[in-house]
């Protein structure tokens, strides 16, 4: 009943935090705090209830950065961290978790190699003396090594039916490529075979250190014991010899590319060269965003695709963010025998909203809509320490959440058309389409077989 209780608790506060304006007019009240040993901080105390959330992130060591011959390696090992440290096996590692009711789990991204934990105040000690051991001491036995390369393996062949799938995957190298983000993130299938643990503790030791370390914290704690517990976990860490990748512009732009599959319904990626987060202009391509594709219904590729025409059930347009790359990217998919209509139409809303201003209420909406939705990212001590994560590993400044704020309440139609001017000028895109359309107007790339999966 115990366990019941507190981890009804966790659930009760993840939805109970509560974002309030400061008192200086500031979003959010992040402190930037020091350890002894050097590990920089930031930090959003609430002590209304009794939850603790932190989030950890390794720059530098995500899986743009496994051997070309062994992808899937920082995702692999994000996937057996947990599974047992130093005296702890695997199982009693997670008895401990769960008898303390303690949510722990690592991930990797492309750019980044991060650490989530969860507690209750009072589980505090326990839960941080864990995460220190996970990340000191890591096990990586074979059977929890094999157990997990076996799962990694089922998704990528499962993932061979989702033609979403495919149609990421080949866009991903195409866009990026001869660049090491066009590899898999999820590892290929020959790729998981070549890891054992060995090479599990080389990256271990190659990734996991201080000088690359960028902690996030929310919740019930102050910040004299967020330090304190901060050096007590990390500070024992080594520093590591940092890589680095080169910056990439989109590739292949001007070009279109056909993976042929037998399936009724065609999926398209199209992907424009981005622009950076710490861009000046970069909050009018988000409001410019919205009002082309990101906003859904209301959206002009909404509007004009779904709603008047019926030529798919939905899309979308994203501003995509990695260190050394960004995109704006269209998604969508159509019945083979629209794929040409489908294009057309959306080079049109493309053309037209770089050509002529939004409206005022459009415009007006795409304001209402961004700042309004900011506080339902901060209801949680988990959403908070995600973001304050996410700003840190973007090298985005204290006050950002504020300069995001007065920025987009400032927007004004002249900037919005300028952003479409620059990110959809013409012929700077690909276009990647899986299924089997009919007629097109394009010179079309044909593509035998999926890379990075084998």
């Amino acid at each position: 009943m115990r366990v019941i209780s507190t981890f009804f608790l966790i659930l009760l506060c993840a939805f109970s935090f509560q974002a309030h304006a400061q008192d200086d007019g500031s979003i959010l009240d992040i402190q930037s705090l020091t350890s002894e040993s050097g590990i920089e901080i930031w930090l959003v105390e609430d002590h209304s209830v009794p939850v603790i959330a932190l989030r950890a992130g390794f720059k530098n060591s995500g899986t743009a950065y496994d051997p070309q011959d062994k992808q899937g390696l920082a995702r692999l090992a994000s996937n057996t961290m947990d599974e047992g440290a130093a005296h702890l096996s695997a199982q009693n590692f997670q008895k401990e978790l769960r008898d303390n009711s303690i949510s722990l789990f690592f991930n990797a991204d492309r750019d980044s190699f991060g650490a989530s934990l969860k507690t209750l105040s009072k589980n505090k000690e326990r839960a941080f003396e864990l995460l220190e051991l996970a990340l000191s001491k890591p096990r990586f036995e074979a059977e929890a090594v094999e157990r997990m390369r076996n799962a990694n393996q089922s998704r990528i062949r499962n993932s061979l039916t989702d033609p979403s799938w495919m149609a990421a995957r080949l866009m991903n190298d195409i866009a990026f490529e001869d660049h090491p983000y066009a590899m898999n993130s999820g590892g290929t299938l020959s790729g998981l075979d070549n890891i054992n643990s060995d090479d599990l503790k080389a990256f271990h030791s190659a990734h996991i250190g201080k000088n690359n370390l960028e902690i996030a914290i929310a919740g019930d704690i102050t910040a004299e014991e967020a330090i304190e517990i901060v050096d007590e976990t990390f500070g024992g860490l080594p520093d590591v010899e940092l890589k680095t990748l080169e910056d990439l512009n989109i590739q292949n732009t001007g070009h279109a590319y056909l993976y042929e599959r037998d399936i009724p319904q065609s999926v398209i990626r199209i992907t424009f060269q981005g622009i950076k987060k710490d861009a000046p202009d970069y909050f009018a391509a988000q409001v410019m965003n919205f009002i082309l594709g990101s906003s859904g219904f209301g959206s002009r590729l909404t509007e004009e695709i779904r709603e008047k025409r019926g030529l798919t059930y939905g899309i979308y347009s994203s501003l995509y963010n990695l260190e050394h790359v960004s995109a704006l990217i269209i998604s969508t998919s159509t019945a083979n025998e629209n794929v040409a209509e489908m294009i057309e139409l959306i080079n049109k809303e493309l053309s037209k909203i770089a050509e002529k201003p939004v409206s005022e209420k459009e415009l007006k909406d795409a304001q209402s809509y961004l700042l309004g939705s900011l506080p339902l990212e901060l209801t949680s001590t988990d959403k908070i320490a995600d973001l304050l994560l996410a700003l840190k590993l973007d090298n985005l400044p204290l006050n950002y959440l504020d300069q995001r704020a007065q920025a987009i309440e400032a927007m004004n139609v002249e900037a919005v058309q300028a952003s479409a001017k620059k990110l959809l000028a013409d012929g700077g895109m690909n276009i990647v389409i899986v299924g089997q359309p009919g007629a097109l107007n394009l010179d079309i790339n044909e593509i035998d077989s999926l890379p990075n999966v084998e």
